[in-house]
């Protein structure tokens, strides 16, 4: 009974506005503004509910532990006297942002058929290069069954791995063996390119991949220098679809021929760049969307209420689901806090094929269980924040224990 588990990142309550993501345009014209936390984790929730409502198989991880004491220790500093970036880069809600906690391939794809997890390292930006610790821990938890899944450490330094952000998988259906995309960089501008792609490569082998079934893709230097800092920014795929920018990849044609030898029913479809630019694209969101295949058949596109807002986007969007494209569906949601630190739905979560019974049930949401959840996070979790507060006691009083009510809450103390 495999089936696709979307695992969203709950919130953290050191959710703020630092600016810390170079290349992250929303995050850089945000630096410096008044983040909500409290208002940022409902919205979180709330697209969880809406995805269970659509009928769709949905868990989530726990926000790390911040500020980050053990990795401010290795830097001989802690919080009363840490520069103020080592600062804000320990306080970071960062791993609120799943697509980035790892890279999934499934059990069909796979030589031993089981689902292989690694671990992202991160290490490109400093306020998350320090994550993976608890991403791992989380992991190792979640899909501890040995008979189903295999959990993977990061890749080693000094190559870069941006996790599921810069990968995507096409299939007939979830269940049935999919070709494996990974989306690597090499240049963008004054930006950096954060996926390398021996990091791609180590983890095809980790993973046993078929490497006959197996792509190595260039994202565009055009499309990371406008901002595109991951691949799920230009380009999703969902079984056998992918929607992406017509400025995506950095040699489309071939990328396109590829995918179609390895699998000619795949359905491309190209959003072209003189009806939506990339910088439209990235204001908008528009492809960092949940791409998904509903239960009763055909696929909705679940993306954030600014590309509603953006005419040429809306229009575009609005045209092409009237037609007899694969895509039928558009479901706007409300994620702004996450939006203006750079993130939207499809940043919010990893996607795990996998049978739900063989997950650790702590991490597999229900109504009852987002209500908890709720319901710690408007008793605890900060209003507001100001990067300016970065380092008061009180509110890092506030944030540990907010997150070990939600640790307690959930039964998942031992994160702790």
């Amino acid at each position: 009974m495999l089936r696709e588990i979307n695992f969203d990142g709950i919130i953290g309550p050191s959710h703020n506005y630092a600016g810390l993501s170079l290349g992250n345009i929303a995050s850089t014209n945000n630096a410096g503004a008044i983040s909500q936390p409290r208002a940022a984790a409902l919205q979180g929730i709330e697209k969880m509910r809406a995805n269970l409502r659509l009928g769709l198989a949905q868990g989530f991880f726990m926000p790390l532990d911040r500020p980050n004491n053990a990795w401010l220790n290795g830097l001989a500093t802690d919080m009363a006297n840490a520069e103020p970036h080592i600062r804000a880069a320990a306080f970071s809600a960062s791993a609120m942002w799943a697509a980035n906690a790892a890279t999934v391939s499934p059990a069909p794809d796979t030589a031993d058929r089981k689902c292989h997890l690694s671990a992202a390292n991160l290490l490109t930006m400093a306020h998350r290069s320090h994550e993976w610790t608890g991403t791992l821990a989380q992991l190792k938890l979640a899909f501890a069954d040995p008979e189903y899944f295999r959990v993977h450490g990061p890749v080693p330094p000094p190559y870069g791995d941006e996790g599921a952000a810069n990968f995507m998988r096409l299939c007939t259906a979830h269940d049935q063996p999919g070709v494996e995309i990974f989306v690597y960089g090499k240049a963008g501008g004054p930006f950096p390119a954060r996926q390398h792609i021996e990091s791609s490569k180590a983890i095809a082998r980790a993973h046993r991949l078929d490497p006959a079934r197996t792509l190595f893709v260039q994202q565009s230097e055009t499309a990371i220098a406008a901002g595109a800092f991951h691949n799920d920014v230009v380009a999703v795929a969902n079984e056998r679809v992918l929607f992406a920018h017509e400025q995506a990849f950095e040699f489309p044609e071939q990328t396109y021929a590829d995918i179609k030898r390895l699998m000619p029913e795949a359905e491309i479809v190209i959003v072209p760049a003189d009806r939506v630019s990339l910088a439209d694209a990235i204001q908008s969101y528009l492809f960092n969307a949940q791409l998904v295949t509903l239960p009763a058949g055909g696929m909705a596109l679940i993306l954030p209420s600014e590309a509603e807002t953006n005419e040429r986007v809306w229009g575009w969007l609005s045209e092409m689901v009237a037609g007899n494209g694969p895509i039928r569906k558009l479901v706007p949601v409300d994620v702004r806090q996450s939006m203006a630190n750079g993130g939207g739905p499809a940043c919010l979560r990893l996607r795990v094929v996998a049978d739900p019974v063989t997950v650790d049930q702590r991490f597999i949401a229900d109504e009852t269980k987002l209500d908890i959840i709720a319901e710690v996070i408007a008793r605890h979790w900060p209003e507001s924040i100001s990067p300016e507060q970065l380092g008061d006691a009180g509110l890092i009083n506030q944030v540990q224990a907010a997150r070990l009510a939600l640790l307690e809450a959930c039964g998942l103390s031992e994160l702790s």
